[in-house]
């Protein structure tokens, strides 16, 4: 049978197919059938802790919109209920919006509470409709800065206003006015407010910090609502006469209207309140699937296993359930809705599983609004204010501020929040976006172009794009050259457009009618050649080390040839330039060679210097000991992420480890056992890692072999893999499998089996058995699959000799040390050889 074609054993394949018992899915059966919709206890008590946080938070932004208060539970119970069923995101929490609270106050003193209730109605249809057209995706494609910012600057409007109430007053209807009057609310404040209001924020800071056993357990408990319960005891006992939250009857609740107004007024607040509503929503989407990824990823310190893995967010299913959800409390009298980074971000940490919390928080909103009104009614409104106050300072993220620093976008950040303070929301991302244009324009234009002069030879550098923008630079320092000069032209861009092509090809053409010698060459200082087109597709800037002959077939250009716009970094070193051409191929790659030297010297060498400089007075003092197979493919510094002085590697045909008492014609093998000694006993390595890879020559070799083979050098030493092929071939072993999928064929398999067999070879040792008995020395296997770019780790107990599943399994992207990689093994048959 062919050595590619799997075979099936009843008996091995009965023994190595998982059963249905193991709660193993395998990779080729329907998904297990679940529940329409089922209520883990987790779930239960995370809804219990949203519910806590949502309903103070809720009535807190009514408070702050002058909205009437029953219309943020109306929002809460809506936004948690329909949200949660239909939305794209399972752990988010949706209810009043806290970036709708300006637009929210300013929409109900122009046009009153009804014909807001309609604007509400109107910006859920257009979130429907948007989100039908998948343009939920696009929405992200905003500015950071700018989206960051007009969250930001609403923070600030929120923290104004509310401190207002805190201080026993009312809300002016702008943040600037907020702002200019502060000073004399200040003299006339309200001393029960005041101190009310200074309780519960001090609560609300200090809660999730208190020390001990103690406040352990007490930080279980939400600290808005420990704030509030608290803030409204001492209210009740000490200032009887406070303002409280005043909940009418639902049977005078307000119910929309046909809209009154301009129409393209009114367009404008459907729009705002859809843009604001939207992009607070996805963003907070875009966090639950961090926090949620980052929850999977970590393992519990108590050993437990961690949460399953939550399906990433679907925006546009995501954007259509907000715009259903806001339709519906429009219709019902509520506030709008969206995605809230609080609630959302409780409802992960609190353990949640599923959308089941979610709805469950909405169902416990709506009982507390028909059942629990006299109990709300003893809430002071100054402890409502402080705890929004709160809300609004904490939008301002300093780790916003930082990331956009750090990015050179403060100016559109500062302009965003200065414009939503100043003007309002819609102006201030109008004026974001202005900004942020004239920002990019800018940093297009400003190409910096030098000239340096060295033995009669100028060297022009062009660093950034060169756009017609530049023209005028580029032509003016060109034209400064003295004529029939020789000069290198080093273009540091991705970029050249007509403008400055014509620019440069004009200049080009009168210097060579003068004799002069120019070259254009890239930052790395290779030469560029003809057009890209002439050139293979295969190369990318990104990969300089990528050894594919892609501009083998250029040659100098001559001296009547012009440069191209869309141009090509050849791999021949500027040195090579004055070398005649026809060069024979021992010189082509001794060119490449000198290209790549060069290429580091110039590049790369004066970003590693001061690292080298360190290891080489310190001396290496790497982790691991990494041993794998000598073919070009294998990249072990870009496959392992690391760098100078971190790996020990030992590289060899087939990644072989040949046992310590292996004798060959020629003597023993102590080349790979001097390393392996010199690395344990020595350097005093951690950890040890065999890594295969796909498509191994010295494994196709092995399954090749003969009995009559010629016992080259090659065979020799090859002879070391034997016992790998008599392992996979064998019945008394199980066979090493990929999780998730079969070995594609025989030489796969093997590469499998042949990692595992080493690591045996590798335990004989005697300096590897006398670190594992002392438990200060780890083995690895790996096996990395170079098509799909795709590593995978040997479980643990196989790794260690000690388990009896030989399972790779996937490393996934985010994977830290200690969670278990992806480990579903499908099921496996022999593999004939």
């Amino acid at each position: 049978m062919s050595a590619c074609v799997p075979t099936r054993n009843d008996h091995s394949s009965r023994s190595s197919r998982p059963s249905r018992a193991s709660g193993i899915k395998r990779p080729h059966s329907p998904p297990p059938r679940r529940g329409r919709f089922r209520v883990s206890g987790a779930d239960l008590s995370a809804s219990i802790t949203v519910f806590l946080i949502a309903v103070p938070m809720s009535l807190g932004l009514a408070v702050a919109m002058d909205a009437p208060l029953a219309a943020g539970l109306v929002a809460a119970a809506i936004g948690g209920i329909v949200a949660g069923l239909l939305g794209g995101t399972p752990l988010q929490v949706s209810g009043p919006s806290a970036g709708l609270t300006v637009v929210t106050a300013e929409l109900i003193q122009v046009y009153g509470w009804r014909t807001t209730c309609a604007i509400t109605i109107g910006a859920g249809l257009l979130q429907i409709l948007l989100g039908s057209l998948r343009a939920a995706r696009s929405a992200l494609a905003v500015s950071p800065a700018i989206v960051h910012g007009t969250l930001a600057g609403i923070g600030v409007a929120i923290a104004l206003a509310q401190l207002h109430i805190v201080l026993g007053g009312a809300p002016q209807s702008s943040a600037l006015d907020n702002a200019l009057t502060l000073p004399s609310r200040l003299v006339e404040s309200d001393p029960a407010a005041l101190s009310i209001g200074m309780l519960t924020v001090l609560l609300l800071i200090a809660w999730p910090r208190l020390p001990g056993r103690a406040g352990k357990s007490l930080g279980r408990i939400p600290a808005a609502l420990a704030a509030v319960v608290i803030a409204t005891a001492v209210a009740a006992a000490a200032t009887p006469g406070i303002a409280r939250v005043n909940l009418p009857s639902w049977r005078s609740h307000a119910l929309p209207e046909a809209p009154h107004g301009p129409v393209a007024a009114l367009a404008a607040a459907v729009f705002t309140v859809m843009l604001v509503a939207s992009l607070e929503s996805l963003l907070a989407a875009v966090s639950v699937d961090k926090l949620a990824a980052d929850r999977s990823a970590a393992a519990p310190k108590d050993g437990t296993p961690p949460p399953a893995p939550v399906e990433r967010s679907d925006l546009d299913r995501e954007l259509r359930a907000q715009g259903i959800a806001n339709a519906l409390s429009g219709l019902a009298g509520g506030l709008a809705v969206s995605g809230g980074a609080v609630r959302s971000s409780a409802n992960v940490r609190a353990g949640a599983e599923s959308r089941a919390s979610t709805v469950l928080h909405g169902v416990w909103v709506l009982l507390a609004a028909l059942l629990l009104v006299t109990v709300l009614e003893w809430i002071p409104l100054a402890a409502l204010a402080a705890l929004v106050m709160v809300v609004g300072i904490q939008m301002v993220s300093f780790a916003h501020i930082r990331k956009v620093h750090r990015h050179r976008e403060f100016l559109v950040y500062g302009a965003t929040i200065s414009g939503v303070i100043l003007a309002g929301v819609l102006e201030g991302v109008a004026i974001g976006i202005v900004v942020a244009v004239a920002v990019a324009l800018h940093r297009l234009a400003r190409t910096r172009i030098t000239v340096t002069e060295q033995d009669g030879r100028y060297l022009v550098t062009a660093r950034g794009q060169l756009t017609f923008l530049a023209v005028p630079r580029l032509s003016r320092v060109l034209g400064r050259l003295p004529h029939g000069v020789d000069a290198v032209v080093e273009l540091d861009g991705f970029f050249m457009d007509h403008a400055a092509y014509e620019t440069i090809q004009d200049w080009y053409t009168a210097q060579t009618a003068m004799g002069a010698h120019i070259e254009f060459t890239g930052r790395s200082g290779g030469r560029i050649a003809e057009p890209a087109s002439a050139a293979h597709s295969c190369c990318r800037p990104w990969t300089p080390w990528r050894n594919h002959h892609c501009h083998d077939g250029v040659q100098d250009t001559p001296a009547t040839s012009t440069p191209a716009p869309s141009y090509v970094v050849s791999r021949t070193a500027p040195a090579e330039a004055a070398a005649a051409a026809g060069s024979s191929a021992g010189r082509h790659g001794a060119s490449r060679l000198l290209s790549g030297l060069s290429s580091f010297q110039r590049t790369t060498a004066p970003l590693v210097r001061g690292e080298l400089a360190r290891l080489a007075e310190e001396g290496q003092r790497p982790s691991q000991l990494f041993l794998t197979c000598a073919d070009s493919r294998l990249v072990t510094s870009m496959i392992t992420a690391s760098g100078p002085g971190d790996l020990f590697t030992v590289r060899n045909v087939g990644n072989l480890v040949p046992p310590p008492d292996s004798e060959g014609s020629t003597g023993n093998d102590d080349s790979v056992a001097a390393a392996i000694e010199y690395a344990v006993d020595v350097l005093e390595v951690e950890s040890i890692t065999v890594c295969g890879h796909s498509g191994c020559g010295a494994m196709q070799a092995l399954l090749k072999a003969e009995p009559e083979t010629p016992r080259t050098p090659l065979w020799r030493w090859l002879r070391h893999g034997l016992p790998s092929v008599e392992r996979m071939r064998s019945r008394d072993h199980s066979w090493a499998r990929i999780a998730g999928r079969l070995p594609t064929d025989a030489v796969e398999q093997l590469c499998l089996t042949n990692v595992v067999q080493q690591l045996e070879h590798l335990r004989a040792h005697e300096s590897v058995a006398r670190r594992l008995a002392a438990g200060t020395l780890h083995l690895h296997g790996m096996y990395f699959h170079v098509g799909e770019a795709q590593a995978y780790l040997l479980t643990e107990g196989a790794s260690s000799g000690t388990g009896p599943d030989e399972v790779f399994a996937r490393v996934a992207p985010g994977a830290v040390w200690g969670a278990e990689p992806d480990s579903e093994a499908a099921p496996t048959a022999p593999v004939s050889a």
